[in-house]
């Protein structure tokens, strides 16, 4: 896992050093709200960070990561954490409307929390003014579908 993490910065560097020649960087903050598709009693929490950079005018990479907590609605200490870290992209087949993909590792939180793959697709809408809302499905497998969620993700973006 250490091996795919160290690919995974090396790819990150390599596509913010591309982007600072030809487009500028964005930084995205977003908070995330939602639920687990195989446990309809557990709501999700998160807050990500976002680095983007654009390969031309329709196509971005983006980097993620953030912290997402599970939390158990009718018992309050029976949630887990999981801290995800992605690499995807972002196409604009449209003005302000996107479709995205991410792939990476989910490093549990808790004792014993096995690292995880990742994948997260998700549509949205990026407005000018730095807003950012999108629906994402996102799916954790080694969780066996306690950690399938689907959110709506509300950031602001702005340039570096």
């Amino acid at each position: 896992m250490r091996k795919f993490f160290v690919l995974f910065v090396m790819a990150a560097v390599s596509m913010s050093v591309k982007a600072q020649s030809t487009n500028p960087l964005r930084m995205g903050i977003g908070v995330n709200v939602g639920g687990t598709l195989k446990d309809p009693s557990r709501g999700v929490l998160g807050i990500d960070g976002r680095l983007q950079a654009g390969f031309g005018n329709s196509l971005s990479g983006i980097l993620t990561t953030g912290y997402y907590h599970y939390l158990k609605n009718d018992k309050a200490g029976d949630g887990f954490g999981i801290i995800p870290v992605k690499l995807g992209l972002k196409y604009f087949p449209a003005k302000n409307v996107y479709v995205a993909g991410e792939v990476g590792a989910g490093i549990g939180t808790k004792e014993n929390q096995e690292t995880s793959f990742v994948y997260s697709p998700s549509v949205g809408l990026a407005f000018g003014n730095g807003l950012d809302l999108s629906l994402k499905y996102e799916d954790y497998t080694k969780y066996k579908g306690y950690a399938s969620q689907l959110a709506l993700r509300l950031a602001y973006g702005f340039k570096l």
